[in-house]
């Protein structure tokens, strides 16, 4: 019971920053999810934006597709062939793409980061100070020599000595955040009620580095002095890039800092200086408290550890809840309030503006009235826009988007202006609240979102037709010349004088305001991270298609039995997430081909006759003579005949269907096929067979056969794998040698010769051939900018368990050997020797491929295990001097991989594990946009990794694959096909609207746009029942008999309320096929489908759905409660919509006098539903005339969160939002219901279900901050008052 893994890992990003943390890369980007950490670069790619005519396109395409099958000679399915491609007109623009460099989980919740400058840190760049939840900090720096992150130091701040007092609330019950000054002299952690924990860093003494010594002047330059630490080699305080911290009490600084709200260190100041926005007493709008909020500036002396008071401006709004410092010209700090924004500049000089008519009813400071915008202020996220023109981008919680616009006259500020962005401008292109604003570049920012997605936004000017004219390369180029001229611009600006020399002239700068609302400038999105947190409901179901479709039968064993579905996001961000263990993939033909053992297509160049072999200027011989970006012309297939006889067949790939290929010089007879490709730049087509090697031209016309003969001993050895790099080839052979040939420009195979003995003497176990096209493995590291030069490498493991590198057609000596890859080191390098003891791994396949996608690939060493796991290893580079040799530079780092092959005894049961040879792993250029590589087997799986996430080991549904190959053809573009162990081949595709490599698992988001509270799957109907929440103005009931004053209400900027709305889904299609709205204020908190008796006499049962409400009008009215009970009845669906043939019919409804129906659950053997009802549990059945009579209850403590129970045996529990977990059991005769057990009444359960195991029954719940308890039912064990004990 101690043991679990994470499911999916965090996404919701809480915090982000951007700084120089990894050498060589520009700025990063650090993103925190929880408890992992996230670095990115940024990368600018040119992509194409389809225009409206792709839609027709395929609708055109697939028509055509379907009239194909008529025509199908033998039996294959022919549409997944396509037809004549149509011409699509594209825009192509440039977008700012995240790319991930590494990913770390951390031991703690993140609770901010911050951006620090040391002058000691390695390379020149930035370090990163990290703040955790409960007051520690910890500040790491990138290691180059072990491509990860360094901690400097650690930082604890948790002491019960610096609680102040045994009363005092403990740290989870305080908000901990962490500021940094601009200047990296230090950075302050709030912590705590009232504690400030402040960290100093060393900075470089100014009097000599500050860059104004004169040696003519001043004379020599004095050498800087070494601590006495480190001439003796000691290690001391002295060496820290930081000094030691200390605490400072809040009140101390300043009496009335009694309830601090929030703190940020400020700009243009020469020591350390921080605002404060704080009060004497509690914000409350109950006691009528106005205007006692007060706003203070401090300066540290971080030598005395003191501080002084710098200004204090008084009678603020209660409502401000945060300090936003702002950079030069504008400088002072800006001030954020639900109603209102107020800034403070140097002096003390406040200007404000009001933003909605509840600004003049909570404060009478004096604002700028812009109450008609009606903007929520609450939780909005600002970063700078337009530093230079005081311009700042507010995101609100909506995700509308406005621009702050603070006028200067010469040095003062004198007010504000907002403007809200229009739509036609991308003014709501972010989903939803933001949590965290980082600038990137001059162009995009980052919003990290904890309730949606994510995203990379950015501004660009609208082109006019003109300008499309001009080429796309150019402006490709011109786009990341702009990106790097920004880079280099930043660098300067950090090496401006301190005493501020006059800077040179700059250009105009235009206003994002007016190029905004005039429409010149828009938002768009140009990348985003996948989030499925938070998960506020999830329900388990079945995958559905329409009754007898193509689709249905298609996907007959690639479908699971049951997926999850999960309700993620909030407000415009919410939808149904539909999650698998493993990838479905979409099947485009399928039909029975039970001899099929390997499959590769491939596309050839047809021989060029001799009459036009002339013409050196290629453009009058046509696209058949030329490879590139062409689709697949023929397929070779290896076959196993059920008499056991092998043989190989071609076929050609037409719009017909499949053919097999007759009138060539292939002979079907030769053998069963090894390893097919081509070669010579696509003007050869090589089959490997176990005896010889066969060479064919593109119309398979016999050009040449090498034979595996050893000429020395005259042994003629088979091959077992090969692996094709043009223009090399590599075998490995069953008596452990390695065959290396090589295709000359003739056209010609020619073995290649071993002038290394290592090559000919030691035994090899496999090997693979790799082109580096990324520079990872060159000899030179290629400067920045400059295009990476290709070359291709042979990686070679021996018997010993040794990696040999070799850079063809070097074959002198290997430019890289490791010895111990068999035992499977964290870390590889050429002086890498395990210890005594170690254990050797059973390695039957190494591959080196690119995984990644359209936007970036990188290369990993893949390991695959005798059980079939797999070892991924990251090659990096690291240079420790200058003449260093290439084997000293290489390093590989073993990546996570929480995937497993199937059990020895599953395994054993899958007939793709009892194939007479050995199915190598594949590697897939392009499926999907994706370069990946599949694993066949009795576990296949694809390695799959995007741009934004680390390889995935996702495993393919179905059962195991003894034949895969890509498949690109016209009508399944960038597809793959493959034979099962049950005799079935696919076509297949990977569904484009899903995700994998991101989360591990495939996710598919529906969105849904509006608060989801709960979800149900039906099975009768296989239809999804969700249950939203919308918010909708609010106003006090106008007939109140005891308030009369209500009925003249008249506000102009109301307050929400969430009304419920009843959704039906059909999962055929996932659009919404009925809807039930609920009455003004009521809002759905729980829906179930539960098995209940719908006659009294005839005791029939029915799965119906329930529905448990809440009415809230207001604190004067008490809270009722509503239980429904619908059906799903079939109807006449919507000409064109077969799915909308469901519809919901209410069966029952139940008023709820007092409290809200907040748990529903289905009870005993008698068809009855458990009801939480305010503060009791009641057991109710439902009657013939639509009432739901009550039989049994038990009064509850609080708030009941979850009701359960273990199905048929009439065992319950219910969960206490206040008072943990009530254990109890139900009896019919006579109806009760009666109390085993309680947990520790500490516990703030929000949700809890029975976790049976055999015959034990344990309890799992999940309080308010995170943690997941095990509880169990002992009352032997422990005492009669609290016999639920804690097990975890």
């Amino acid at each position: 019971m101690q043991c679990y893994t994470e499911l999916t890992p965090p996404t919701a990003v809480a915090h982000s920053t951007t700084l120089q943390l990894i050498p060589g890369q520009g700025t990063n980007l650090v993103v925190a999810k929880s408890s992992l950490l996230q670095i990115f670069k940024t990368k600018i790619v040119a992509t194409e934006v389809e225009t409206s005519q792709a839609n027709g396109h395929r609708a055109r395409n697939s028509a055509r597709y379907e009239t194909r099958l008529a025509n199908d000679d033998d039996g294959l399915e022919a549409s997944f062939l396509g037809g004549d491609s149509l011409g699509l007109r594209t825009d192509r623009t440039n977008n700012t793409k995240l790319v991930l460099i590494a990913e770390i989980p951390l031991a703690g919740t993140i609770t901010g980061l911050a951006r620090i400058k040391t002058p000691n840190a390695r390379h020149g760049c930035d370090s990163l100070l990290v703040a955790f939840k409960d007051a520690r900090l910890s500040l790491v720096e990138w290691d180059p020599e072990r491509y990860a992150l360094s901690t400097v130091s650690i930082h604890y701040y948790e002491q019960e000595e610096l609680q102040g007092s045994p009363w005092a609330s403990s740290l989870s019950h305080s908000v901990n955040f962490l500021a940094a000054d601009p200047g990296s002299r230090c950075a302050a952690l709030k912590f705590g009620a009232r504690n400030l924990a402040v960290l100093p860093f060393r900075q470089v003494d100014e009097d000599i580095d500050m860059g104004d010594w004169d040696e003519e002047l001043d004379g020599p330059r004095p050498p800087k002095e070494l601590s006495s630490a480190v001439i003796n080699g000691a290690s001391n305080i002295e060496d820290t890039p930081y000094s030691p911290s200390f605490v400072l009490r809040l009140s101390n600084l300043d009496p009335s800092l009694l309830h601090p709200v929030h703190l940020a260190f400020l700009y243009e100041y020469r020591e350390p200086t921080f605002g404060i926005l704080a009060s004497g007493a509690c914000a409350s709008n109950s006691l009528g408290r106005r205007d006692h909020f007060t706003y203070m500036v401090f300066t540290l002396d971080l030598h005395q550890k003191a501080s002084t008071t710098i200004l204090s401006v008084t009678g603020l709004p209660q409502d401000l809840f945060r300090v936003v410092p702002l950079p030069a010209p504008v400088g002072g700090a800006l001030l954020v309030g639900s109603n209102e924004l107020i800034h403070i500049d140097q002096s003390g000089k406040p200007n404000g503006v009001a933003v909605n008519p509840m600004a003049k009813q909570c404060t009478s400071f004096s604002l700028v009235d812009q109450s008609d915008l009606h903007l929520r202020l609450e939780s909005c996220a600002i970063d700078v826009l337009t530093a230079d023109l005081g311009e700042l981008l507010i995101v609100l919680n909506d995700g509308r988007m406005a621009v702050v616009t603070v006028r200067i006259d010469g040095r003062t500020v004198s007010g504000l202006e907002l403007k809200l962005i229009p739509e036609s401008s991308g003014g709501s292109v972010i989903p939803g609240r933001v949590a965290t604003l980082s600038r990137i570049g001059r162009n995009a920012m980052f919003a990290g979102l904890e309730e949606g997605d994510s995203v990379l936004f950015g501004w660009s000017k609208k082109q006019a037709q003109a300008g499309r004219k001009k080429s796309r390369a150019n402006q490709t180029a011109a786009d990341i010349e702009f990106e790097g001229e920004d880079l280099m611009e930043e660098e300067e600006e950090d090496e401006d004088d301190l005493y501020g020399e006059e800077p040179a002239p700059r250009q105009q700068l235009v206003s994002a305001v007016s190029s905004l609302m005039s429409g010149d400038v828009t938002f768009r999105i140009h990348d985003c991270l996948i989030n499925i947190a938070p998960i506020q409901a999830m329900t388990y179901g079945q995958p559905a298609w329409l009754p007898g479709s193509e689709e249905e039968r298609n996907s007959i064993g690639v479908r699971s039995d049951l997926q999850l579905v999960c309700a993620v996001g909030r407000d415009r961000s919410a939808s149904l997430s539909t999650l698998n263990l493993a990838i479905q993939p979409t099947v485009i033909g399928r039909f029975e081909f039970p001899e099929a053992r390997g499959f590769w297509t491939m596309c050839a160049k047809k021989p060029i006759p001799k009459t036009l072999q002339a013409d050196k200027g290629g453009n009058a011989l046509g696209k058949d003579y030329d490879v590139s970006g062409q689709y697949d012309k023929f397929m070779i297939v290896a076959k196993v005949d059920l008499d056991g006889y092998e043989k190989s067949d071609v076929y050609a790939l037409t719009a017909a269907g499949f053919e097999s290929l007759g009138g060539t010089e292939f002979d079907p007879a030769a053998g069963i096929t090894i390893e097919a490709g081509t070669m010579g730049k696509g003007s050869r087509i090589i089959q490997i067979l176990k005896s010889e090697v066969r060479c064919y031209d593109g119309d398979f016309g016999l050009s040449q056969i090498v034979p595996m003969l050893d000429e020395e001993t005259g042994a003629e050895p088979r091959a077992i794998s090969a692996s094709i790099a043009d223009p090399f080839l590599l075998i490995i052979r069953d008596d452990s040698s390695a065959f290396i040939a090589q295709i000359d420009s003739n056209s010609e195979l020619e073995e290649m010769d071993k002038d290394d003995q290592t090559l000919t003497t030691t035994k090899w176990l496999t090997g693979c051939l790799y082109a580096d096209t990324t520079g990872v493995f060159a000899e030179e590291v290629a400067a920045k900018g400059a295009k990476p030069t290709q070359s291709i490498l042979m990686f070679l493991l021996s018997a010993n368990g040794a990696l040999h590198m070799y850079r063809l057609p070097d074959l002198l000596k290997p430019v890289y050997v490791a010895e111990g890859l068999s035992y499977i080191p964290p870390g590889l390098s050429a002086d890498y020797a395990a210890r005594k003891g170690t254990a050797k791994e059973t390695v039957a396949e190494i591959m080196v491929a690119d995984l990644g996608d359209t936007t970036h690939k990188s290369p990993y060493l893949l390991l695959r295990h005798a059980n079939d796991d797999l070892t991924l290893y990251q090659p990096f580079r690291y240079r420790a001097g200058t003449d260093l040799e290439f084997s000293k530079t290489l390093f590989f780092q073993k990546l996570s991989n929480t995937a497993f092959a199937k059990s020895p005894e599953d395994a054993d049961d899958d007939e793709a594990s009892h194939q007479p040879r050995f199915l190598s792993m594949r590697m897939c250029s392009n499926v999907a946009g994706y370069s990946t590589v599949f694993l066949p087997g009795a576990s296949p799986s694809f390695i799959i990794k995007s741009s934004k996430s680390m390889p995935r080991v996702l495993p393919l549904q179905g059962f195991g694959v003894i034949a895969m190959s890509p498949f690109h053809t016209e009508g399944c573009e960038h597809g793959f096909i493959y034979a099962d162990s049950q005799h079935i081949a696919r076509v297949t595709q990977l569904p484009q609207d899903w995700s994998y490599a991101e989360t591990g698992l495939a996710v598919r988001k529906i969105p849904i746009g509006e608060d989801i509270a709960a979800v149900a799957y039906h099975p009768p109907t296989q239809s999804y029942v969700v249950g939203c929440n919308t918010p909708e103005p609010f106003e006090l009931p106008k007939d109140d008999d005891y308030h009369k004053e209500w009925a003249r209400e008249n506000l102009i900027f109301k307050p929400t309320a969430d009304r419920g709305t009843l959704k039906l889904l059909s999962p055929m299609t996932w659009t919404v096929v009925d809807s039930v709205q609920m009455e003004s204020c009521e809002t759905i908190l729980s829906v179930e489908v539960l098995n209940l008796e719908v006659s009294e006499f005839t005791n029939e049962r029915k799965q119906l759905i329930a529905v448990g409400t809440a009415l809230t009008k207001g604190e004067d009215l008490p809270t009722r409660g509503r239980v429904y009970v619908y059906d799903i009845a079939d109807v006449v669906p919507e000409p064109g919509r077969p799915e909308t043939s469901k519809k919901l019919k209410l069966v029952a409804k139940e008023d709820i006098p007092r409290g809200a129906v907040t748990a529903l659950s289905g009870i005993g053997t008698q068809g009855l539903m458990l009801v939480a009802q305010g503060q009791k549990c009641m057991v109710r059945g439902l009657k013939e005339d639509g009432s739901l009579l009550p039989v049994a209850f038990m009064d509850m403590n609080c708030y009941v969160t979850a009701a359960k129970e273990l199905p048929g045996t009439g065992l319950c529990l219910m969960a206490d939002a206040f008072k943990g977990v009530w254990f109890t059991g139900y009896t019919e005769e006579p109806y009760k219901m009666i109390l085993f057990g309680k947990s520790s009444t500490k516990l703030e359960v929000v949700n809890a279900d029975f976790l049976p195991d055999g015959k034990e029954l344990v309890i799992v719940a999940s309080d308010a901050d995170g943690y997941i308890h095990i509880l169990q039912f002992d009352p032997e064990r422990m005492p009669p008052t609290s016999p639920i004990h804690s097990l975890n």
